[in-house]
């Protein structure tokens, strides 16, 4: 049904917005999603996110996608599926920049060490992570702790994989998220809005492939390889017969951004044909269903799976990142129990955070300066602290 601002019923307006936990004035120009959007833009974690790995250290190559070059292709291909289907493109936006932001260096081999580290803790998770970033680590605004987002870019951040309690819930509340959720509730029980969940589905389009096209560049494996992938083979053999003897660079190109355009494409179908089916006519509609609305159709869920194993065997497995992520884990889990036995080694605004040796409320900030690190602030940390004749300043 049309509205007279060419929103869709159910999607999110800012309007309807259940607001901030801190009061503020609303702003003249700016709706408060678009507010949302920018603080995440303007923060120190996001500007971090260039020297934060992916998949590959981000100094390993300046070709190699980074966190923050993946967070701005989500963003583009969660705005691009919010215009077709008429939903909020602003609040989209934030929660595609403001996915990673709890994401610690060296991508999933970070986050594996400090889950390793904190199980005794609390345990560590990067969504978790993210929602501490933006309600309390983030500290430049001289009213409150954090950026201060609506309630529905936190309920985005906390529920980019869906439910986190209730029959939807696949994993163990993280302690972070139940921490803060029992003085603001965030409704964990539920899915979240059309919104979050593209920006959830446009998050996957674009790693899986900005992974094929870093694996090809990096040599991981290669063009024929991918040829027995399903979706991913017809698609070279499909750009080849269009444009015979394409150079390799060319034919790398072409076939990634038409994938993205046919897994665009499946998204737009199948969220469109639930949306029908559902008829939801409020946002809190599209929560209450008991299943997601926006989804790939079956076949594209299949290729999906397809591509998603090829490229743990062939690259996310391959000994050059194993090497990788080997070293990655030590550094991690070296910096951890050094700063949880010696907090008095972390730097001054941190030491006055944390407690005693040892204590969770020490491991919880160790694990928050440690999350907050680019890739080359953790190795020459490191290096400070482990390496003898290094200068320590």
């Amino acid at each position: 049904m049309n509205t007279a601002d060419g929103l869709a019923e159910y999607a999110c307006r800012p309007g309807a917005s259940r607001g901030r936990v801190h009061p503020e004035p609303e702003s003249a120009t700016r709706t408060c999603f678009q507010r949302d959007r920018d603080r995440i833009l303007h923060s120190a974690a996001f500007r971090r996110l260039e020297y934060k790995t992916q998949v590959f250290v981000s100094h390993e190559g300046d070709f190699f996608r980074t966190r923050l070059t993946h967070s701005l292709e989500v963003s583009q291909i969660a705005r691009s599926v919010c215009r077709a289907l008429r939903l909020n493109e602003d609040l989209a936006e934030a929660l595609a920049l403001a996915h990673d932001l709890g994401h610690p260096p060296f991508g999933h081999a970070g986050e594996d060490a400090l889950r390793e580290m904190m199980a005794p803790f609390g345990g560590f998770d990067h969504n978790a992570q993210s929602l501490r970033v933006v309600t309390r680590l983030e500290q430049g605004y001289a009213s409150f702790d954090g950026l201060n987002l609506t309630w529905e870019a936190l309920e985005g951040v906390v529920k980019h994989n869906g439910p986190l309690t209730g029959a939807g819930a696949t994993r163990p509340l993280p302690s972070a998220i139940a921490e803060y959720t029992a003085a603001h509730d965030l409704g964990l029980d539920s899915w979240p809005s059309v919104e979050a969940q593209i920006a959830a589905l446009a998050d996957d389009i674009a790693y899986n492939n900005h992974d094929v096209d870093d694996g090809l560049r990096a040599g991981l494996f290669s063009v024929d390889d991918l040829k027995e992938v399903p979706l991913v083979g017809p698609m070279i053999r499909h750009v080849e017969a269009a444009f015979p003897g394409i150079a390799t660079p060319r034919l790398i190109h072409e076939t990634v951004r038409r994938l993205i355009g046919q897994m665009v494409d499946d998204l737009l179908a199948e969220t469109s044909q639930r949306l029908a089916a559902l008829a939801p006519r409020t946002p809190d509609d599209v929560r209450c269903a008991g299943v997601p609305v926006a989804a790939f159709s079956v076949t594209m869920q299949h290729h999906d799976r397809a591509l998603k194993a090829f490229l743990f065997d062939n690259m996310y497995r391959h000994y050059k990142l194993n090497r990788m992520s080997s070293k990655a884990r030590r550094l991690i889990r070296d910096l951890f129990q050094l700063f949880l036995a010696e907090p008095e080694c972390l730097p001054t605004e941190w030491r006055r955070r944390a407690g005693a040796p040892s204590t969770a409320e020490t491991a919880r900030v160790v694990a928050d300066y440690i999350a907050g690190m680019t890739d080359r602030a953790a190795l020459d940390e490191h290096q400070k602290l482990f390496d003898v004749q290094s200068r320590i300043s």
